[in-house]
């Protein structure tokens, strides 16, 4: 019996539906199978770093986050806590003891009327003293991970709880010694602008002209204060470099020994010409009885102490490996897994 040509073409129409049904369902098959495994380690990677991806980037009203998330239960800025509360406290005592020295002492003793040195003289002392302590704080606790690795007589050895705290927030520390330094520098510069020192001009002036002197040059504080200001700017702009390489996407292109150099010897280097700046900044006030007020020293001598501590305990950290180096047990009974821990602990720890 002979097919009709309209029962064919039906044929071939759906034979060709089937087959474009049949590419679907293998297209969907496709689609719905198992990830690989590098596909789901990727998806964990990602999960691991962002615990909740479908949050946006930008800010949200709380209203409109997910209820499973809650903002109290999120912790606000964990590893800034410790060198916030170190930063309130320094500033909080080197403004008192100023306070008491270059306001309340002339006003006690000579009835002189110096508040006005509040918010621009008196705070101007505190910043460069609180800043260059915190840098202090950041190299301090090498020299003593270095003495107490020398004393166990190996460097894979866990760091005390107090110690490996310290070392933990070092970054954050050279970051808040970095802001009070460049604002030191601004209420330095704005010193010009004051009404109080144009008033102090004109007086200095007159009384120049009433004393008949043709030239008030001392060449002995010309030369102090074009020392210390060089010395304070090479320090300020080296230590803007350590702090720009603290920077996630810095930090990655530089590999481990680059890091190091930057952290370590431009580091220590800013330590030093900021020290060397703060003793210049004092000259001759040393040994001058006058600056001993209520026979309390000059601010910047106690500034200097902890900065100093800080580059002779890293000089012995240099000293004693060096010395000591060959009875450092480097590999003896550590086992890989030990050095690897070590190494991983260091760089997270390093500045």
């Amino acid at each position: 019996m002979e097919r009709c040509p309209h029962d064919v073409g039906e044929e071939t129409t759906c034979h060709d539906e089937s087959f474009q049904l049949f590419e679907v369902e293998q297209q969907l098959q496709l689609t719905q199978k198992e990830p690989k495994e590098g596909e789901m380690e990727a998806e964990e990677m990602l999960s691991s770093m962002n615990p909740h991806p479908f949050l946006p980037a930008f800010a949200l009203e709380e209203f409109e986050f997910p209820v499973s998330i809650r903002l109290q239960e999120m912790p606000l800025f964990p590893k800034w806590h410790l060198p916030l509360k170190l930063m309130a406290v320094s500033l909080s005592v080197a403004f008192v003891y100023t306070f008491l020295r270059d306001v309340l002492q002339p006003y006690v003793s000579q009835s002189t009327n110096d508040f006005y040195k509040i918010p621009i003289l008196v705070l101007n002392k505190v910043l460069p003293w609180t800043s260059i302590t915190l840098l202090a704080l950041v190299y301090l606790p090498g020299g003593l991970a270095a003495l107490l690795q020398l004393h166990r007589g190996t460097k894979y050895s866990s760091f005390p709880v107090w110690l490996e705290n310290w070392m933990g927030v070092r970054k954050q520390l050279g970051l808040l010694a970095f802001l009070l330094a460049c604002l030191h520098a601004i209420y330095s510069l704005s010193y010009p602008m004051r009404r109080s020192y144009r008033y102090k001009l004109l007086n200095w002036a007159y009384q120049q002209v009433q004393q008949k002197k043709e030239n008030s040059w001392v060449e002995d504080d010309v030369w102090r204060m074009e020392i210390y200001i060089s010395l304070g700017i090479l320090g300020l702009g080296i230590l803007a470099l350590v702090a720009i390489s603290s920077l996630p996407s810095v930090m990655n292109t530089l590999n481990w020994r680059e890091f190091q150099c930057v952290q370590r010897t431009l580091g220590h280097a800013a330590l030093f010409l900021c020290t060397a700046h703060a003793l210049v900044y004092g000259w001759r006030k040393w040994v001058e009885l006058k600056q001993y007020v209520w026979y309390t020293p000059p601010s910047f001598i106690l500034a200097s102490f902890l900065p100093e501590g800080g580059a002779s305990g890293d000089s012995e950290d240099v000293s004693c490996y060096s010395s000591h180096g060959g009875s450092m047990r480097d590999n003896d009974n550590i086992s890989v897994s030990d050095q690897e821990r070590w190494f991983d602990q260091h760089r997270e720890l390093h500045i």
